[in-house]
């Protein structure tokens, strides 16, 4: 439990997160002096770095604190408290995994074609004993599969029985193990990457937490489902990004320390060449999610975009004459090699179909009929492979067949129309009539506070000018946008489809927070004792009160969703008065 800091001391938050600028934010608990100033990408650029500046060796304590990172990474009280909210996440989302029996709603499909995959290393129609055409690409189900490969696969329909490597338990937890364990692990790096944005464990906490308790989220981890494979791999890139940028600022710290002086044309002035190992993580996560489902592709401008818009800022901080340009010569190539690495991350998760000569569309001979398709050898393959993808992509443009789930982007986070994975009526609750659903669900606390948050990281993204609001932003616009594109041709959506953006949906909720608990005029000192100094304590304990009071609303209205979350028998009734909107959610 943390101490409460004396009056006229300041929050670690630590303080720094809602004046912190597109490229700048103070160190971890380091106190400022001086009045608050916007230290943003777009203020005027500082003069070059005068050799012998105060601050330890040449870098001047102003451009230190914009260049700052998050060094105690082995943090153990932050670790501890990272490891609290990670076992929430994981006990609620394994306990009772394997309880509601058989395949629901889309299992039907991915369930089978994971085993298909462990089983042909391609996905398989057992009916017909040949290869299936499928429109998603294999990564996901690959997952699916390695839960069905170590705890056993069973489906009756086609006379399956296969026990687990490691430990034969239900089928039905064997094909959905996998969602819970990456949906577990998504919230520890959520509570990760919220703790080096904000520099504060408690709010990379809430963050983690908020996300372990929200409906949306825990059904997807307790489905055999694609969307949480997607989700996952998107904030893991996300994250690397995010360590990407720290890295670089630290090279342009530990440069100027040593000497270099940035406002010199050319090499002279750019720190030591290194590679960008993270930025390169960041191409092979985005493979891989590209692997799970192609809406990842959505991503890849807008983390292109963050990359850029972060280089720029660190070369305005330092005092580089030409940010702009000398981003573009320098950062570029990385870009392109990043996204080398996901092209072949990418095709890499294709290969079962490469390796073999069964998967659909590999073998020419066997489709005559199919014009494009060629034995050629190896270059044969990737032809193949295109002219699959393009069958697959008319079939995603072209999907039109009215559904009874369906709904529109602009629903979405008003939980206009949720998905039913599961629906029984049948069971004993002690009621002349019961109910058992799976509802696809945000918590509803949560989901309807996303729209007010995003409105107000905007506002406080516009006038504090902070990194932070511009990456949530970009990563829910990335997530959502797309969509309303797609909703003009009268494309079938489904609310699920917003799993990818769910992560930075948090983020802006847990920035609101942060704002109340530690606004702007904290960062302005006062002499301990003071009124001033006072003043700012009880105005980040309210703060503080009222963010508590939020999570733990969150959290309660959690608790009375969960039956309809995990498929719990309730009466009738019970049941009915959880159907807020009615006909909406039925």
């Amino acid at each position: 439990m943390e101490t409460r800091p004396p009056p006229g001391t300041r929050a670690a938050y630590d303080s720094d997160v809602t004046q912190a600028s597109t490229a700048q934010s103070a160190s971890e608990g380091q106190p400022e002096s001086g009045p608050a100033e916007r230290t943003d990408d777009s203020a005027e650029r500082p003069a070059a770095v005068p050799p012998g500046a105060a601050g330890g060796g040449r870098l001047p304590e102003f451009v230190r604190r914009r260049l700052a990172t998050v060094d105690n990474r082995l943090d153990g009280r932050s670790w501890l408290a990272t490891a609290v909210v990670v076992a929430i996440a994981g006990i609620l989302r394994l306990v009772g995994l394997g309880d509601i029996k058989g395949k629901i709603f889309d299992e039907t499909y991915y369930a089978r074609e994971g085993w298909a995959l462990v089983e042909h290393g391609v996905e398989w129609n057992f009916k017909d004993n040949g290869p299936s055409y499928v429109v998603h690409p294999p990564l996901g189900k690959w997952l699916i599969g390695l839960g069905e490969w170590a705890f056993g696969y069973q489906d009756t329909e086609h006379n399956i029985s296969v026990p687990g490597h490691l430990l034969t338990t239900s089928p039905e937890f064997g094909w959905r193990i996998s969602a819970a364990v990456i949906g577990t692990l998504s919230v520890l790096l959520l509570v990760r990457i919220g703790r080096r944005m904000f520099r504060s464990t408690a709010l990379g906490c809430a963050a983690g937490l908020l996300l372990a308790l929200d409906g949306f989220h825990l059904v997807l981890s307790r489905t055999a489902l694609l969307d949480i494979f997607l989700l996952f791999f998107v904030l893991a890139a996300f994250g690397a990004l995010v360590l990407d940028r720290d890295a670089r600022r630290q090279r342009w710290a530990t440069a100027i320390d040593a000497g270099l002086d940035p406002s010199r044309p050319g090499r002279a002035g750019r720190p030591p060449f290194t590679v960008p190992w993270w930025r390169l993580a960041a191409g092979v996560l985005l493979g891989c999610a590209i692997g799970v489902k192609w809406s990842a592709l959505y991503f890849v401008p807008v983390f292109a975009l963050l990359v850029v818009l972060w280089e720029v800022g660190a070369r305005r901080s330092v005092g580089a004459r030409r940010p702009w340009r000398d981003a573009l010569l320098d950062e570029l190539p990385w870009l392109v090699l990043a996204g080398v690495a996901m092209l072949l991350t990418y095709l890499a998760t294709w290969s079962g179909w490469f390796l073999s000569d069964d998967g659909y569309y590999r073998v020419a001979a066997r489709y005559p009929n199919t014009p494009g398709l060629s034995d050629t050898p190896v270059l044969g393959a990737l032809q193949n492979l295109y002219t699959y993808h393009r069958a697959a992509f008319d079939f995603h443009t072209g999907l039109s067949t009215p559904h009874k789930y369906q709904s529109w982007p602009w629903q979405w986070l008003l939980l206009g129309r949720p998905v039913a994975f599961h629906w029984s009526g049948e069971g004993n609750c002690g009621a002349p009539s019961c109910a058992s659903e799976i509802l696809l669900l945000g918590t509803p606390l949560l989901w309807w506070s996303f729209l007010p948050a995003l409105a107000a990281v905007v506002w406080l993204g516009i006038a504090r000018r902070d990194w932070r609001a511009g990456a949530i932003l970009l990563g829910a616009a990335g997530g959502l946008l797309p969509w309303f594109w797609f909703a003009l041709d009268g494309r079938v959506m489904f609310s699920f489809y917003a799993a990818p953006a769910l992560p930075f949906l948090v983020l802006a909720v847990v920035y609101v927070l942060g704002a109340i608990v530690s606004p702007a005029e904290a960062r302005a000192p006062a002499p301990p004792g003071s009124p001033a100094a006072q003043e700012a304590y009880d105005r980040r304990l309210f703060g503080g009160v009222v963010a508590g009071a939020y999570v733990l609303l969150v959290a309660i209205c959690f608790a009375y969703f969960h039956p309809v979350f995990v498929g719990t028998l309730l009466p009738y009734a019970d049941w009915s008065a959880r159907m807020w909107l009615d006909g909406r959610w039925i």
